[in-house]
């Protein structure tokens, strides 16, 4: 092969690798959060830990949620959550949690990745949504009861046809007076998905890949001037 056109290949192949690595921990939203006391989250309660919270590997769904052990080994459970909102944009992750009774453990109601208004709000089997609603006065998401053992068990990576069953779920929203509603009647954006591109997700300043590229062509072109005078 040419040296010219091997150096690049290699060149190319530099960028494309570096390209990658920036954009893939914003991609799944990988966070690792390390939690003081038991804190609970959609049928189990997590120990005082480390643990890692990612969105499952789905093109077709950004609102599952996978929650791992530090090392990623163990997964305690794949979770619905529905679109929630923050006004103000936050440059480090930010959980929120619902009042629980005294010595109970706090229960998560959402996960927001730094640098996203558009968060993810867990969706609780119906006797806890109920619980939470009147506890907190706010509307909760829930799904039947007998649902929330099944997202125990899911294997890391999801099929489609899986995460179409967990789409399908009947999901709706607990209010404090215990009246049970559709979920359009209380989150305005329950229908719509956070606007996270396919490729790229808005988290990522263009900055970098900007430089990235600059790099590039300006290597590309040192080397056609190079092949050009060596013809010449």
């Amino acid at each position: 092969m040419n040296s010219k056109k091997a150096t690049l290949m290699i060149l190319v192949g530099l960028f494309g690798g570096m390209i990658q690595r920036v954009s893939a921990d914003e991609w799944d939203q990988k966070t690792i959060l390390t939690f003081s006391g038991p804190v609970e989250i959609p049928g189990q309660v997590l120990e005082a830990g480390t643990y890692v919270f990612r969105l499952a590997d789905s093109q077709s769904d950004r609102n599952i949620v996978q929650v791992f052990s530090k090392d990623e080994k163990h997964l305690y459970g794949t979770f619905l959550t529905v679109p929630d909102e923050r006004l103000r944009i936050a440059d480090k992750t930010i959980i929120t949690f619902n009042e629980t009774p005294v010595g109970s453990p706090e229960a998560i109601r959402a996960w927001f990745y730094p640098g996203e208004n558009y968060g993810h709000d867990f969706v609780y089997p119906k006797p806890k949504a109920v619980a939470l609603a009147k506890a907190n006065n706010t509307p909760v998401p829930s799904m039947p009861a007998e649902l929330a053992e099944n997202t125990v068990k899911p294997a890391p990576t999801l099929a489609e046809s899986h995460v179409t069953a967990m789409r399908e779920a009947p999901l709706r929203a607990q209010k404090p007076t215990e009246e049970e509603v559709e979920l359009t009647e209380v989150f305005l954006i329950q229908d719509a998905t956070p606007p996270l591109p396919t490729t790229l997700p808005s988290t990522a300043s263009q900055l970098p890949l900007i430089g990235l590229v600059g790099l590039l062509f300006l290597g590309m072109a040192g080397l056609l001037k190079f092949a050009k005078s060596t013809v010449a």
